[in-house]
């Protein structure tokens, strides 16, 4: 398939730069592959039954953009120079890949000080980033960022406004426990603790399983045919217990509904092989248009960008001409899109 088959056009003023208030009064499109309705996300109750599992995704994102100032040595003492970071992913040494601005004029072994007790020295330069070694780590790294760092919003939010301290909130989910994301499984934003209530009280029961969720995620597709795309890796885990759970519910008859996007792909990773297994390690899965599914039997998802990886998964998991019926309803109906925007319920 080529990429011109995931295109359409978005309206700017469509794109939501702040999420519904409270987080569940969003609206909701619910599809099949013949039908299409239009409802809000508190009444999720009314399309989920008794013996339902959410797969839920319990990364956190972390303050990952940061403010320095570059500092340097020279013959006429020490020189600083304002500089921007954001951090994408950390290595198995501990080193953080990350993304600087400007970093043209960044040196091998230069410090970046972000604050008093926070600093990192270069340790590598390359095509990808900088490579950055910390003078601190676990709880020590997690509190500075939490002190010094602003949320990573996505692009296409970023380029409109600056993060904020309602940021902090908003992009998390009620589900964050794991830190290690630079983007927030954004179909789990539209969950609050009320509705988790009442899908409890239901009979519908969750598992949690975690993917780091990196900036890949908003690297556009660069070639016509998909096939030749390269996706990008992003760190996840299944537990025993979480595979154990899945399973149980096929045999019981009731349904695996991941929400989100990284949910689906992570629980279809650790299910290639037919059932669903505990699994942890890089996942790269692809997931396009002729794909076999194992264990999703619907899908909780925002609305993606034209030509994104995103919309080619929905498109496996519904049909291409029905997840372009989908969108162009959308569209026509106003929903918001993207990160902060309305949700759907999709069931093949």
């Amino acid at each position: 398939m080529h990429l011109s088959d995931f295109d359409f056009e978005l309206p700017n003023n469509l794109i939501a730069l702040r999420p519904a208030v409270p987080r569940s009064s969003s609206r909701m499109l619910v599809a099949t592959k013949g039908t299409i309705q239009d409802s809000q996300f508190t009444d999720l109750t009314k399309f989920l039954r008794k013996g339902d599992r959410l797969v839920v995704n319990d990364t956190k994102v972390m303050p990952a953009r940061l403010k320095g100032q570059r500092i340097r040595q020279s013959d006429n003492g020490e020189t600083s120079a304002n500089i921007g970071v954001n951090l994408l992913s950390m290595n198995e040494n501990g080193y953080w890949l990350a993304l600087a601005k400007p970093s043209r004029r960044v040196n091998i072994g230069e410090v970046i000080r972000f604050g008093d007790e926070f600093q990192a020295i270069v340790i590598d330069k390359s095509s990808k980033g900088l490579l950055l070694n910390f003078n601190c780590q676990g709880f020590d790294f997690d509190k500075q960022l939490q002190s010094l760092g602003a949320m990573p919003l996505p692009p296409y939010i970023a380029a409109k406004r600056p993060a904020d301290t309602q940021d902090n909130e908003d992009y998390q989910t009620i589900f964050a426990q794991k830190s290690g994301s630079v983007a927030a499984p954004t179909a789990s934003l539209h969950f609050d603790e009320n509705l988790m209530v009442k899908l409890s009280e239901l009979g519908v029961t969750q598992s949690r399983v975690t993917l780091h969720v990196g900036a890949g995620t908003f690297l556009p597709v660069k070639v016509d045919n998909i096939s030749d795309h390269q996706m990008h890796s992003e760190w996840g885990e299944v537990t025993g217990l979480a595979a154990k759970e899945i399973v149980q519910t096929k045999i019981d008859g009731g349904r695996v509904i991941p929400v989100g996007t990284t949910a689906l792909r992570l629980i279809e990773t650790a299910a290639r092989k037919g059932s669903i297994k505990a699994w942890s390690g890089n996942t790269d899965i692809f997931i396009k248009p002729g794909f076999s599914f194992n264990v999703a039997d619907g899908l909780i998802t925002n609305f993606h960008l034209p030509k994104s990886t995103l919309l080619m998964l929905t498109s496996a998991l519904m049909g291409t001409d029905q997840i372009k019926n989908i969108y162009s309803h959308a569209i026509k109906n106003e929903y918001r899109f993207f990160s902060y925007g309305d949700g759907s319920l999709l069931l093949p």
